[in-house]
């Protein structure tokens, strides 16, 4: 008995239905990015794995995809080598590829292998599936795509504010109300600094960052278990709890970090930040949150995070401005700034809100019903000058019973069926009935186009 197809676990397929909605999102996210003066590019699924490793810390290297190299690859190693059964070791013999992990490290990677032949500052979109060994379980997935927009080679604030316009335009454009989040890393390496844990800072941010899943009790304890003091903790007590609008969070946080050169420094990019975004009209509501971190350390600026105001399901589009990513590749001194939408979550909001729209590009808006050959020729003409006027029409392309053909009509969810027998052929006429309401009329060709267009 033939085994069951079946797909790697943490992967998925995608029907008809699911892409239409999929590239809905895409589309949107492309339009806005290219509205900014954003240009396409695409790296490969894979890359060496000299540009992979090391870039993600020690676990994230275990969460790399390898590629077994070509032909006879286990003639190539030392017998002892087998023998010891270091997968690490075997990996530098077995293994010379694997698939991205994501796609911030091949964009760096892209930059400066190609410096010379691109403009800066480099406005850049991709949006292109990315892999990770990770365990499969509801709404993380192996195998999911990331859609970032990124301008490199420039240090101007005027770029943060460009991007939140640009999650505005996006948020807007799908219907979904948002709200974003921003901080800088700056103060709060301000903030380690005047608490007098400065060398602790990672740890710090990564504890704080969660206070929104975990409330701060649980942000307190896991700071002491990773050895921070408690009277660093207990200094840090009145930033976690900071209330007030975005001037008074800036002047409160002053207070404390003020006095250290890249608290301040960090304040007043975000004075610069807020005092351009008030003149800008804007529909999502922004906010300065002090005790927003974002894991990722290559972060060095500005920060951001986009919440969904109207489902719960955690951050739906996150970035921040990075100093020097193309250092890791001896490009140093490079400053960038960039967003990811998170097209999986962006989904399953749409979903839940039941925001998609009805119609679709996409998905065939008009079946003619064929009856026979003599109806074949008689509708032919008239299909292609559908097609030629951008309506997405079809014919069923053999003489099946009128039930098979309704069947495949109403299982597509296509709008209109298009009935041409003798008495219409007769009258130079069609009959178009609305699948939706039942209803049907009697036009000619020329009002057919007039109305499914």
């Amino acid at each position: 008995m033939a085994q069951k197809p079946s797909i790697p676990k943490g992967t998925r397929d995608f029907s008809p239905s699911e892409m239409v909605r999929r590239n809905y999102i895409f589309n949107t996210i492309k339009d806005v990015f290219r509205l900014y003066g954003f240009q396409p590019i695409e790296t490969p699924a894979m890359e060496n794995l000299s540009t992979l490793m090391g870039k993600y810390g020690e676990e994230g290297d275990k969460l790399l995809f390898k590629i077994l190299n070509s032909g006879d690859f286990i003639s190539k190693v030392p017998q002892e080598m087998l023998d010891e059964k270091n997968s690490n070791k075997l990996t530098t013999k077995l293994s010379e590829k694997g698939l991205r992990y994501d796609l911030t490290v091949p964009f760096a990677r892209y930059v400066v292998q190609y410096r010379n032949d691109i403009a800066f500052p480099f406005k850049r979109y991709q949006i292109q599936p990315v892999w990770r060994a990770d365990r499969p379980q509801k709404g993380r997935y192996r195998e999911f795509y990331q859609c970032d927009v990124d301008v490199i080679g420039s240090n101007s604030l005027l770029n943060e504010v460009e991007l939140v316009q640009i999650i505005d335009e996006v948020f807007q454009r799908l219907g979904i109300n948002t709200t974003v989040k921003i901080n800088n890393r700056k103060i709060l390496a301000g903030i380690a600094e005047a608490i007098d844990e400065a060398d602790r800072m990672v740890d710090i941010t990564v504890a704080i960052d969660k206070l929104d899943k975990i409330g701060l009790e649980k942000v307190n304890a896991e700071m002491l278990d990773k050895g921070i003091s408690q009277d660093a903790v207990d200094k840090l007590q009145p930033i976690l709890k900071l209330e007030g609008n975005t001037v008074e969070k800036l002047a409160q946080i002053e207070t404390v970090i003020g006095g250290t050169e890249i608290g301040a420094k960090g304040i007043a990019e975000m004075r610069t930040m807020f005092a351009y975004l008030q003149n800008i009209e804007l529909n999502t509501t922004v906010e300065l949150d002090l005790t927003l971190a974002r894991g990722l350390n290559y972060y060095t600026g500005a920060i951001f995070e986009v919440k969904s105001n109207d489902v719960q399901i955690g951050s739906i589009c996150g970035g921040g401005r990075y100093d020097d990513l193309t250092g890791i590749f001896g490009m140093p001194d490079v400053s960038g700034v960039g967003v990811s939408f998170g097209a999986e979550r962006i989904y399953d909001v749409l979903v839940q809100l039941d925001a998609f729209p009805e119609e679709s590009l996409e998905t065939t808006k008009a079946l003619f019903v064929n009856f026979g050959e003599k109806e074949e020729a008689y509708c032919l003409p008239i299909l292609a000058q559908l097609r030629k006027n951008g309506i997405n029409a079809e014919i069923f392309p053999e003489s099946a019973k009128m039930k098979k053909q309704m069947t495949y009509a109403n299982r597509k969810e296509i709008a209109y069926v298009i009935l041409a027998g003798d008495n219409e052929i007769a009258a130079q006429k069609f009959t178009l009935k609305n699948m939706e309401t039942g209803e049907q009329q009697i036009v000619d060709s020329q009002e057919l186009i007039n109305i499914l267009k």
